[in-house]
């Protein structure tokens, strides 16, 4: 299995930065990833309850295990105040032998 093949991206959506912040914050506490990136003021456009929306969003970019995905949606799940927050896996096929190797223990000793 290439190295690559254990870590995976997760995307979420968040209402405001501060949501998003709270969110980043309790996975990485729970060290459930390694890395998140919150891309704020996105324009998202989309279908809810048979209706056409519109608004600002903050996309979390949460870089992780796939060992530790289901319990990374659980707490996403359990702490997002949408009806239905998006979580998204994304596979990655290929990354830098070392990125992926911080990936792997991002508490090491290595500097990222």
């Amino acid at each position: 299995m290439k190295m690559a093949a254990k870590f995976a991206v997760v995307l979420v959506t968040a209402p405001d930065l501060k949501t998003a912040r709270t969110l980043a914050r309790k996975a990485l506490t729970a060290r459930l990833v390694a890395c998140a990136n919150l891309v704020p003021k996105i324009e998202s456009h989309y279908w809810w309850q048979g209706k056409m929306e519109q608004g600002r969003e903050v996309l979390l970019v949460l870089k992780t295990q796939k060992s530790k995905l289901a319990a990374l949606e659980k707490l996403i799940l359990a702490e997002h105040p949408y009806d239905t927050p998006e979580f998204l896996v994304l596979a990655p096929t290929h990354g830098s032998q070392a990125y992926l190797q911080w990936l792997a223990d991002p508490m090491g000793s290595g500097d990222r």
